[in-house]
This record gives C-alpha cells, structure tokens and sequence, in this order.
C-alpha cells in the first residue's frame, strides 16, 4: 500500500473493498451477529457436548475415539493452513467476498445437522469424525470472509471496539447456546420428544439446533452488507496460479514491511497460548482442583461472561492506545494470573493475612485469566485489520489463518511435556498443574516475538497487482 493511498481518518480501512456507504449500528450488529450464531459450532458441537458424544464409551474404547478425532482435526487443520490463504486471496480479487461467507456458512449447517444421523456405535465414529472435521475446515474458511469484513464495517477511530463487540458476542452466544442445549436437551426441564435418550436422540438433535442456531444468526450480515465489487484487473489466475501470487506477495510485504510477517509469527504463537487457556483450563479445574461436570460448566459460564467484558473494554481501549499496547497489557496479564495458579494452586496459602484454598485461587486467578483472553483475542483481529491494504484483507486473514494453524501444536505439546517432565518431581496428583508452565511459556515467546513490531498506525505495505 502506497503511504498517498492510506485512508484518512473518519474513512473505512478498506475504501476500495467496501465501496462508499456509510457504517451504521446495524451492519454492526448485523456483522456480529455471525459470531453470536456460529458459537453453537464452537462451543457446543466441538468443545463441550458433541465431541464429548463422540468420544464416549458409545463409540468402542475413549481413547481410540479420541485418537481418530485428533488425527481428523490434524488433516483438517493441514487443509486449512494450505487452502486459507488462497481462499481469501481468491475472495478478494473475484469480488465475492459475502457469497463465498454464505456458501462456507451453509456448508457448516449442512454438515453439522448431518450429525444427526451419527448414532451411537463404532460403526458410526468414522461418520461423525469425517463430519466434524469438514464442518471445521469450511468454519475456517467462512472465518476468513467474516473476519476480512472488520474493514467494511469500522474505521480507523473505532475498529478495536468493534472488533471487542463482535468477540463478546460469541462469548456471550456461546453461554445462551449452552444453557438451551442443557435445558433442552442434556438435563431437559420438561419431558419432550427431543429429552428421550434413546439412540442418543437428544445429543444428535443438538447437532440440529446448532445448524440452525448458527445459520439464522448468520443470515442478518448476508442481508445488511454490501458484496465487495471486484476489482478493475486482469483474468483472475488459476487456482495453482494463486499460490505463485501468494508467494510474490508474502514476499513484496516482508520487503515494504516485515514487521507485518513478523506480527503474523507473533499472533500465531500467542493465539495457541490463548486457546490453551479455555482448551486445558476445564481438564486442570477438574483433574487438578477437583471440580465436578456442573462445576466445570459453571466456571465455563463464568469464564465466558468475563472474556466478553473484557473483549468490550480491551476494545475501547485499542482504539485509544492502539491493539499492540492492549495485547501486550494482556498477554502480561495472562502470564501473571497463570503463574498465581501455578505457585499458589497446590494447597491451602497464606496470602496477604488470608487463607485461601487451592480452589479459591483457581476461581479468582483462573478469571483474570478469561478477562485478559478476551481483549489479546480481539485487538489481534483489530490489529489485522489496520495492516491490511485496500482490498487485499481477505489473503491477509487466510495468512492469519495459516499462521495459526502452522503453530498450533505448540501449547499442547507443551502442557504434555511440562506434565511428563513434573511427575517424578512431585507428589501424586500434583503435575498436571505443571502444565500451566507450557502454556506459560508460549505466551511469553509470542510476547517476545510481539515486542519489536512496529504499531499498525506506521504500517506500509506493498501491493502486488493480481495480473
């Protein structure tokens, strides 16, 4: 992007994606709207409840159902780090930005309500793994779309808050998602076709609330936005053709400005650390704190409701003292609560003339955990959205995408070593705390590698014409 071509401020990031119009509180709404619905996904069909289904004593042995789930993610997960960028490239220069949300969106609910028919029996695991790691890669892909269209509906002045609106409102979908599931379904408050459990009826129709929960509360962005017009360019390359752009680009950026390459490394690490937060936090409340399901789920409420305030505030902060300054005010802030857990989590402490039990600690410091999640989340997606050049968002999130993915076995393989390292070194029962140091550490090397980027504000990127 050349510094004359820079939008002034009060105009949109992406003047020439978003076309002239002007940014009303219902296109934001609108826009946040998809994250409401598309928590159903998230919360409810891979992390709390279908999954949970999946790899139940239903389906043959736990562990090799759980086996066959990890190694479905991974290929899905490879799909998504090869094709992201290219997809939102693709997106970009064809002018169809919006379409392709929609198409990747139904994908999602077509795939999720076809869980359904995943009934509980080994002969069906393949079915339901297969399902949910497709389900996973066009959520991804949808993803880069939604997240590419930050630029049409903010400006410079309020992108940040924005950004925090649209992360709190999955939080907060993800808690009403959760609360109707179990009321509905998983512990019904009335007798209803739908709390029978036989063939596990309820579980597999929470797969078809989820598709729906998630494909109505997307529909409002499809209407309320404009399609981003394609650009005045030559013949769109061939699909093949679009990884050599690819290429060119990366390139052309690293040389104009690198510290974008390097803000790229810098949110992929901390972003694993950040899903280890909410992905191990349930296994150490329970495992290490002997929390009970409901006490897990209560937490998760909790913990849900404190990420989204703090998405709000992190986002009006961003906007006045910049996404750099709120993730690194955040990512401190996460490796202090995390290391509280970890030093005073083991038993009964004496603190400040107090004593608190290992639990108390893990309620107070495991919160402040949640609320600096939040606001690192959303100022990354903001900051994104302030180095992306006109028109050009959408391979820049798919990047942001790959990046992701590329280091997301770092955490996890982290807790694991943390934990196997801790064993001999202390009593029964105590190392899996240890694996909060993993996570730890992951944080702090994605806040190193954060520390000498430039701030978005200074950022100029070269573009690379599509012919």
């Amino acid at each position: 992007m050349n510094p004359e071509s820079a939008s002034p401020p009060g105009t949109r990031l992406s003047e020439l994606a978003a076309g002239p119009g002007t940014v009303t509180r219902g296109k934001i709404v609108a826009w946040a709207a998809w994250d409401w619905g598309s928590a159903a996904f998230n919360a409810v069909m891979t992390t709390f409840v279908f999954t949970v289904y999946l790899t139940s004593e239903a389906f043959g042995d736990k562990d090799a159902a759980s086996a066959m789930l990890g190694a479905a993610l991974a290929v899905a997960g490879l799909a998504v780090a090869l094709l992201a960028p290219i997809t939102g490239q693709r997106s970009d220069s064809g002018g169809g930005r919006k379409k392709w949300l929609g198409v990747n969106t139904v994908a999602v609910g077509i795939l999720t309500a076809l869980c359904f028919f995943v009934f509980p029996g080994p002969e069906f695991l393949l079915l339901g793994v297969t399902l949910i790691a497709l389900a996973n890669v066009f959520f991804e892909f949808a993803n880069v779309n939604y997240n590419a269209m930050l630029a049409q509906i903010s400006t410079p002045q309020n992108v940040g808050r924005i950004s925090g609106f649209g992360w709190a409102m999955g939080y907060v979908g993800g808690i009403v998602a959760l609360l109707l599931v179990l009321q509905l379904f998983v512990q019904p408050s009335f007798d209803w076709f739908g709390a029978s459990t036989a063939d596990s009826l309820n579980i597999r129709l929470v797969a078809v609330f989820s598709a729906l929960w998630f494909m109505i509360f997307a529909l409002p962005v499809l209407f309320a936005l404009p399609e981003v017009p394609r650009p005045n360019q030559a013949e769109r390359p061939s699909f093949l053709a679009s990884y050599g752009l690819l290429f060119r680009r990366i390139a052309a950026i690293y040389r104009t400005s690198p510290h974008t390459i390097f803000f790229l490394l810098a949110s992929a690490i901390f972003r694993d650390g950040l899903a280890a937060v909410f992905t191990f936090g349930g296994v150490i409340a329970a495992g290490t704190f002997g929390f009970s399901l409901s006490q897990v789920i209560f937490f998760a409420i909790f913990g849900n409701i404190v990420a989204a305030l703090g998405a709000v505030f992190g986002g009006f902060l961003d906007d006045r003292a910049g996404p750099k300054r709120v993730i690194i005010g955040s990512l401190i802030g996460l490796l202090f609560s995390g290391s509280a857990i970890l030093v005073f989590g083991n038993a009964d402490q004496a603190l400040f003339g107090l004593t608190w039990s290992g639990t108390t600690t893990f309620w107070i410091f495991g919160l402040l955990l949640c609320l600096f999640v939040g606001p690192a989340q959303s100022s990354s997606r903001a900051y994104l959205a302030r180095l992306a050049p006109d028109g050009e968002s959408g391979e820049l999130f798919g990047l942001y995408a790959t990046t992701g993915r590329a280091v997301s076995f770092l955490a996890p393989t982290l807790f694991a070593l943390s934990i196997a390292v801790a064993v001999p070194l202390v009593g029964p029962g105590e190392a899996q705390r240890w694996g909060i140091l993993g996570i730890m550490v992951v944080l702090l090397a994605g806040l190193l590698v954060l520390l000498p980027v430039k701030s978005p504000a200074k950022t100029v990127i070269a573009v690379v014409p599509h012919s």
